[in-house]
């Protein structure tokens, strides 16, 4: 998950650095929102009839998103367009709403500063619903993710789990969380330990699996996939270890729009165009199968 390889676990501070650019991309909730009281003219129990009505004067869902995530967020190469899981799901949503989508790209530190400070409306950028953030944002969550196994191609080792890589050398990204769930259970569970070393960053780290000195790494379950896909000579074992949910963070204040953009996540399950999102990333496995909103730990 971003938050575990560019420590997105830290605490959100900081102002945001932004750039507007335009977006031209190709369940129950466990503790939900206080009811503000303040209804939308239009009644029919859709998503867009949820939408708050300031929002729905302007006809905009703002939006904002922190680009160099690949698969989730990236730019469109030779572009400053944003696409990726992240911005064609606001785009999706946003059409659910009824609404055109301004999408920005700004700092990841600056995201929750942002709806708190009312520049956007909504931010969804692989970020963990944890306590933490919950105590200033409300999360409608939409994927889950944590560390993949990956091996060379064809699995040479037959590995199968996290168990087979006892007694063998493996890597993972310095600092990661995938660096501590494998020195975790190679401390707690293996009979034999790993032999665990600490690359700068998951490509340097699939470098000692092409030379031979790692037999598999953990890497972020998206960014495993697109890895994979790109090098045509790695695979991914689908299990995720410690997979929490990523959550589309809105300001407490705005719990009307929490509950329309719930809405919309469960109409796009519904009708088939989010399990298409993720087919087209190859990231299916960390889909969710109902819209709710703080999910996390």
């Amino acid at each position: 998950m971003r938050a575990t390889t560019v420590n997105r676990s830290l605490a959100l501070l900081g102002a945001a650095a932004i750039m507007v650019v335009g977006l031209t991309a190709c369940g129950n909730s466990k503790t939900p929102p206080p009811d503000t009281g303040t209804k939308t003219e239009s009644g029919d129990g859709t998503a867009a009839s949820l939408v708050p009505k300031d929002i729905r004067d302007t006809g905009v869902l703002k939006a904002a998103t922190a680009e160099g995530y690949p698969p989730m967020e990236m730019y469109k190469e030779g572009t400053q367009d944003l696409i990726g899981v992240d911005p064609e799901l606001a785009d999706l949503i946003a059409k659910q709403l009824d609404l055109k989508l301004q999408i920005t790209n700004a700092s990841f530190p600056g995201l929750i500063p942002g709806l708190q400070s009312k520049q956007w409306n909504m931010a969804i950028s692989s970020m963990s619903d944890t306590a933490e953030r919950r105590k200033a944002v409300d999360f409608v969550d939409y994927f889950t993710a944590g560390g993949s196994i990956m091996v060379k191609k064809g699995n040479p080792e037959g590995i199968k789990d996290i168990a087979d890589l006892c007694g063998k050398a493996v890597v993972a990204g310095k600092g990661s969380s995938n660096l501590a769930i494998l020195q975790k259970y190679s401390d707690e569970k293996c009979d034999t330990p790993m032999k665990v070393s600490e690359s700068e960053d998951a490509p340097t780290g699939l470098l000692q699996l092409d030379t031979g000195r790692a037999v598999g790494t953990m890497v972020d379950y998206p960014v495993a996939k697109l890895m994979a896909s790109k090098a045509g000579k790695y695979e991914v074992l689908e299990k995720q270890y410690e997979a929490g949910p990523w959550g589309i963070a809105i300001d407490k204040k705005n719990s009307e729009l929490t509950q329309a953009v719930k809405k919309a996540l469960q109409e796009l399950i519904d009708n088939g165009e989010y399990q298409k999102l993720l087919e087209k990333y190859d990231v299916t496995s960390a889909a969710v199968k109902s819209a709710e909103t703080n999910a996390g730990e």
